[in-house]
């Protein structure tokens, strides 16, 4: 028995030291890269992204395709943009737009207006589109005060991503096209809302 227990405590204590020398103590640093049982698991033949492979899966032998045209990367900035999103810095709308407001983006505006707004909110609106005859009653009125007094980044918002009964159309205007888009709803509202006395001389000299 005794001699069992010797040949026992012997390997045990071989088999401890083996264990230290390999893994070392706990906490304690090396400067020795660890054994690697499967190395293969860390190392292993890949492609880099974007890279020329003469990968054959592809005709340019590029390792991978490029992105999607009009996709944004997560963390690229895209969303911290006052263009981009109708929010200034802090998080808060816009209140005036971040573009040059000319006659080229009013047209803009108002042909983008007429395919996707039009049917509902109606060609001067008022919220008479063609969707009130079949039903739909609360449709928003471009020359209440509420909408009036709303900021240029709130109605870019909208647009992009919906609210209440409205989807969203951020999928089909780009943000030129949205701030086109809410350059015509201001001109909507001077339309009907605008004095006399906020007409240009010359202007109002054309006037009946």
């Amino acid at each position: 028995m005794r001699k069992f227990l010797a040949y026992f405590f012997t390997f045990w204590a071989l088999a401890v030291v083996a264990v230290i020398g390999v893994a070392g103590l706990r906490g304690s640093t090396s400067r020795k890269p660890p054994i690697e049982i499967w190395p293969d698991m860390d190392r292993q033949p890949k492609l880099r992204p974007q890279t020329t492979a003469n990968f054959a899966g592809f005709a340019d032998g590029m390792s991978s395709r490029l992105p999607v045209a009009g996709t944004v990367a997560r963390g690229s900035g895209f969303e911290a943009n006052e263009f981009n999103t109708g929010r200034k810095a802090d998080g808060s709308f816009a209140d005036a737009m971040p573009v040059t407001v000319n006659a080229a983006l009013v047209r803009r505006g108002q042909e983008r207006y007429t395919i996707y707004c039009a049917p509902c909110h109606g060609a001067a609106g008022d919220g008479n589109g063609v969707t009130t005859k079949f039903g739909m009653a609360a449709v928003a009125k471009f020359h209440d005060e509420r909408i009036v007094k709303m900021g240029d980044g709130e109605i870019f918002n909208t647009i992009a991503n919906g609210k209440n009964l409205m989807g969203p159309y951020g999928d089909k205007l780009d943000p030129q096209d949205r701030w086109a888009v809410v350059s015509y709803v201001r001109v909507l509202q001077l339309s009907r809302l605008g004095k006399k006395e906020e007409i240009p001389d010359a202007v109002r000299a054309t006037l009946k």
